[in-house]
């Protein structure tokens, strides 16, 4: 099923609800996405003294705009207002946050 159609609408209709997978503390909200084409936009949020011990790789793009606080990944410090833009097998993290953070995410896979 193809993205829908959407105007602009208050995101805050739209609950908090845990990742699945991750540890206590990651919570997104879907924004709008397509499962068959692997199109995923969403906020990402993390709270305040969540960390990962892992490195990540993924099999698909991911473009990561940080909307308010900050996150160590690796051993660089990024914070509100930053952007990446991560093509399919880059690795990044293991990442931390102090304060916690909330993103800006579009995944896709091509």
């Amino acid at each position: 099923m193809p993205k829908p159609e959407l105007e602009f609408f208050p995101t805050e209709n739209i609950p908090w609800v845990p990742v699945e997978g991750a540890p206590p503390g990651h919570y997104q909200k879907i924004l709008t996405e397509d499962p068959d084409r692997m199109f995923v936009t969403r906020m990402l949020k993390v709270d305040p003294g969540c960390a990962s011990t892992e490195t990540f790789v993924h099999d698909f793009w991911e473009e990561v705009y940080i909307l308010e606080g900050n996150q160590w990944d690796g051993d660089q410090f990024f914070e509100k207002g930053m952007y990446a833009c991560r093509p399919p097998g880059m690795k990044h993290g293991p990442y931390r946050t102090e304060g916690g953070v909330v993103t800006f995410e579009v995944r896709y896979a091509r």
